[in-house]
C-alpha cells in the first residue's frame, strides 16, 4: 500500500499540470453534485420547524388520520397535488406576483397583460373598501385632514394609506405629493379640479397619489370592528339617555359653545378626581361617566337620532337632550387594573388552550383584567413576563394563577388538565397570526421575503393539520371544555367574557366586565399598518384548510355545539 501511495505521489510531482487537472475535474464534479440536489431536492424541516406537525401531509398525498378522525372521501380533494413546477421547487420565475404558478409569459407580452388585469382588479377591490371623492386643497399651515398621517416616499400606495386610516377608525383618507397620507373625520377645505392631483404614488405605477398641495380623498367604508375617532378619543355611538343622569354620569358640565373637542377635553382633565373616559355631547351640556350597569353602552340606536350638530363645530353631531353622542377617552378605567395570585393554591387547574395565533395572549388579557388574578403560562416567554404577564414565571404546577396557557394537543398533556377553556380562531388569520409572531414577534409582522419564500408554504404545510388536531384532541381528550370562537369574544366581549369568568370559578362583576370592555385591546395588538395587499392563501391551501374546517365543524356539532361561525368559509 506504502509503495502505490509513493508511485502516485512521484506521478503528480513530475507531472504538475496533471495534478491541477485532476483536482479542477474533482471540485467540479462535486459542484454539480451538490447543484443538482439544491435543485431537485425538497428542503428538510427540522425537528423543531415540524413538530408538533411532523405528521403533515406532504404535498400530493392524501391528507391523513387525525388522531381517530379521518378526513374520508368527502375531503379528499383537500390533498390534491400541486403542480410539477410546485412539487420540483422550482424558483420564482415560474409564479405570478399573487403566488400563483404561471407560465413564463413575460417575453412574449404576457406581462403587460396580466399587470392590465391585476390594476383592474385593484381598482374593484378600492371601491368596494373606499369611495373616491375628489381632488382638494390642502394647506401645511391648515390641513384639510387633520388626524394622523404618514410618509413613504418608496413604497407609498393607495391601499396602504385606506388601510391605515381605516385602522385607526378615520372616515376619510388622502394622499398627496405621490408619497404623503392623511386620515381624518371631516374635510376642511375646497375642492378643486381633477387636473391638479397628477402625481403618480410612489409605490404605485397608474394610480395617481394627489399634488403638490391638493389631496386625493377617499370616503372609507368601516369594517365593524373598526373605530371612529375624534382626535385620541374612540367613538362609541349613540345612546338614549340614561334614566339617573347624574348616577349614571356624574360629571356635567354646561357648554353654550358645545364641540366635541371641548366635551372630550373636559372629561379627560375631570379624570384626575371623579374622572371618566365617556364624555357625551347632549346637546349643550357635556355629562363624563365610566360605564356602569346604569349605562352600560350596549344598546346603541339609530345615529340619526343623535343627529343634532354642535353649536361651535359645523360637521360634528353632539346629540340631542334625549340621545347622546358618545366618545371614549384614553383615561385609563382602574376599576379593573388591580391584579395578584391566588391567595391560596388552586385545587384544580384549568387550561387556557388554543392553536397558536388564535388570541390565547389577549384572552389572558381580558381574564386578568375581569378576575383580578394573574394567568400562568405551560411555557415562559420573557418578552410576556416584561409586558405584565407576572404568572409568566411561575410553574405552570404552582396553583398560583387563575388558569394555564397552552398549545399543547397531546392526549397525555391534555389529561393533566381538569377543565378547560379551548378558544378556537378562524384557521386563515389563526396562521396568518402565527407566522407574523415567528418571525416579527409578538407585534411584530413577518417580512415580505418570509412571505414570498419557501418560509410561507412549508408553514402552512406543517401547521395547518395541527389547527385540527388540536380541536379535536381537546374535544376527545379533555375533561369539562368550554368552547369559546375568538370571533364571538370580539363581537361580544361582555357575555362570552362572562361565561369564561364562571368556569374560572369567579364571581361575575358587571362593573368590571364593563372596565374590561374598555380597555380590552391591551399590548399586543398589531396595527394595521403593514397588513399584505394580496391573499398569501394558494387555491390548494385553500382546498386543504377548507377540509380542515369541514371537519372540525362536524366535531363540535357532533358534541351537541355550535359550530364554526360562517365566515371561516366559503373564501
Amino acid at each position: 500500500m506504502a509503495k502505490l501511495w509513493f508511485k502516485f505521489q512521484r506521478y503528480f510531482r513530475r507531472k504538475p499540470v496533471r495534478f491541477f487537472t485532476f483536482l479542477v475535474l474533482y471540485l467540479t464534479a462535486g459542484s454539480l453534485v451538490f447543484l443538482h440536489a439544491g435543485f431537485v431536492g425538497q428542503p428538510a424541516v427540522s425537528q423543531n420547524q415540524a413538530s408538533p406537525a411532523a405528521r403533515a401531509p406532504a404535498e400530493g398525498a392524501e391528507l391523513p388520520f387525525l388522531g381517530d378522525w379521518h378526513l374520508g372521501r368527502g375531503f379528499r380533494d383537500a390533498g390534491e397535488t400541486l403542480s410539477l413546477a410546485h412539487r420540483y421547487g422550482h424558483g420564482p420565475w415560474f409564479k405570478g406576483k399573487d403566488g400563483n404558478e404561471r407560465a413564463k409569459l413575460g417575453d412574449y407580452g404576457g406581462g403587460a397583460w396580466s399587470r392590465a388585469l391585476k390594476g383592474r382588479a385593484v381598482r374593484e377591490k378600492e371601491e368596494e373598501r373606499a369611495k373616491y371623492i375628489g381632488c382638494y386643497l390642502d394647506d401645511t399651515q391648515s390641513r384639510a385632514l387633520r388626524g394622523v398621517s404618514f410618509f413613504d416616499y418608496k413604497k407609498m400606495t393607495v391601499f396602504r394609506c385606506q388601510d391605515n386610516c381605516a385602522e385607526r377608525g378615520y372616515l376619510y383618507a388622502g394622499l398627496e405629493f405621490g408619497a404623503e397620507c392623511y386620515c381624518g373625520h371631516k374635510i376642511q377645505a375646497t375642492n378643486v379640479s381633477e387636473a391638479e392631483c397628477d402625481m403618480e404614488c410612489k409605490g404605485e405605477r397608474g394610480s395617481l397619489c394627489g399634488g403638490a398641495n391638493r389631496l386625493s380623498v377617499y370616503r372609507l367604508q368601516l369594517a365593524q370592528e373598526s373605530a371612529r375617532r375624534y382626535g385620541s378619543a374612540v367613538f362609541r355611538g349613540c345612546f338614549r339617555r340614561p334614566h339617573n343622569l347624574s348616577l349614571a354620569l356624574p360629571v356635567t358640565a354646561a357648554m353654550p359653545n358645545m364641540s366635541v373637542d371641548k366635551c372630550v377635553d373636559l372629561c379627560t382633565e375631570k379624570s384626575s378626581s371623579s374622572s371618566s373616559p365617556s364624555p357625551s355631547p347632549g346637546g349643550t351640556a357635556c355629562h363624563c361617566g365610566f360605564p356602569t350597569t346604569r349605562f352600560p353602552l350596549h344598546e346603541r340606536e339609530d345615529e340619526q337620532l343623535c343627529a343634532q350638530k354642535c353649536s361651535a363645530e359645523e360637521f360634528e353631531s353632539c346629540g340631542t337632550p334625549s340621545y347622546f353622542i358618545v366618545y371614549q377617552t384614553q383615561v385609563q378605567d382602574n376599576r379593573c387594573m388591580d391584579r395578584r395570585f391566588l391567595p391560596a393554591k388552586s385545587k384544580q387547574l384549568i387550561a387556557l388552550a388554543s392553536f397558536p395565533g388564535a388570541g390565547n395572549t389577549w384572552a389572558r388579557h381580558l381574564i386578568e383584567l375581569a378576575t383580578g388574578f394573574y394567568t400562568g403560562s405551560y411555557y415562559f416567554d420573557g418578552s410576556l413576563y416584561n409586558k405584565g404577564f407576572k404568572g409568566e414565571r411561575d410553574h405552570w404546577r404552582s396553583g398560583r394563577t387563575i388558569c394555564i396557557k397552552t398549545h399543547e394537543s397531546g392526549q397525555k398533556e391534555i389529561e393533566a388538565f381538569d377543565a378547560a377553556i379551548l378558544l378556537i380562531r378562524n384557521p386563515y388569520k389563526a396562521l396568518m397570526a402565527e407566522f407574523n409572531r415567528k418571525y416579527g414577534g409578538h407585534i411584530g409582522f413577518a417580512a415580505h421575503a418570509h412571505w414570498k419564500g419557501k418560509e410561507w408554504p412549508e408553514f402552512v404545510r406543517n401547521y395547518a393539520p395541527w389547527w385540527a388536531t388540536h380541536t379535536l384532541d381537546w374535544l376527545k381528550f379533555g375533561k369539562k371544555v368550554l368552547v369559546v370562537h375568538f370571533e364571538d369574544l370580539k363581537q361580544d366581549l361582555f357575555v362570552q367574557l362572562g361565561r369564561m369568568v364562571r368556569l374560572l370559578g369567579v364571581a361575575v362583576r358587571e362593573d368590571r366586565l364593563l372596565c374590561v370592555e374598555s380597555q380590552k385591546d391591551g399590548n399586543f395588538k398589531r396595527s394595521g399598518l403593514r397588513k399584505l395587499e394580496y391573499d398569501p392563501y394558494t387555491a390548494d391551501m385553500q382546498r386543504t384548510i377548507q377540509a380542515y374546517i369541514k371537519l372540525v365543524d362536524a366535531a363540535l356539532k357532533g358534541r351537541n355545539l355550535t359550530g364554526v361561525p360562517d365566515d371561516y368559509y366559503p373564501r
